[in-house]
């Protein structure tokens, strides 16, 4: 398994998974300058800001079965690294990322294929495709939560639940979403960002 001689390995996982992580920076730090995956100021940061933050989400989903689709997955946060992780954990689920930009959905492939994980790559706009029915839907900084919860209406699962990561005015969001939407939702505060939370939904429907 492929690794660079400087970089830290990845505390509480396999080496073989370390491995892959250190892999998939690799390739972010080398897409990034072409097609900007990630900000060049978050580069800077790749571990903390996307690394572990997407480690996080996956904790938090059990996922053993069944469907996770992430929705907007560009550099591929969470997307990959639930992809790395459920391949550690030997999952029986599958994995769906949905890009609908088509260099990162080429960046997204290559990575599935050099990681040698299981993912399905959908070049998509998540508008246009049919459901999805998806055990655990994930969005990172992909739309504000009533768009969100719109996707989640029609991709999600019945039980299923959706994991979004959510900034400091993620508050701000709840009150504005309940004007339209009725769910159930459990805060998880953030353990790389201590104003962000992990968002899990369950039950949305519109009103």
């Amino acid at each position: 398994m492929w690794s660079e001689a400087g970089h830290h390995e990845v505390s509480g996982v396999s080496r073989e998974t370390s491995d892959r992580i250190l892999l998939l920076e690799h390739l972010v730090r080398k897409w990034n300058p072409k097609i900007n995956l990630v900000s060049n100021d978050s580069l800077r940061h790749l571990r903390d800001r996307h690394i572990l933050d997407s480690m996080q989400i996956f904790e938090l989903a059990n996922f053993d079965c069944g469907s996770w689709c992430d929705l907007g997955s560009g550099g591929g946060f969470p997307g990959l690294v639930v992809a790395i992780l459920a391949h550690e954990a030997n999952t029986q689920g599958d994995v769906k990322l949905v890009e609908s930009d088509g260099r990162k959905a080429a960046f997204l492939r290559e990575a599935v294929r050099q990681l040698d994980v299981r993912a399905n790559i959908i070049q998509s706009r998540v508008e246009d495709l049919p459901p999805l029915c998806a055990t655990v839907l994930s969005a990172r900084a992909l739309a504000a939560l009533p768009k969100l919860f719109s996707f989640a209406e029609r991709h999600l699962a019945p039980g299923g639940v959706a994991l979004f990561p959510k900034g400091a005015t993620h508050q701000r969001e709840l009150e504005d979403a309940r004007q339209e939407w009725s769910f159930d939702v459990t805060l998880h505060p953030s353990k790389t960002e201590p104003t962000a939370a992990i968002l899990e939904f369950r039950n949305i429907r519109h009103v």
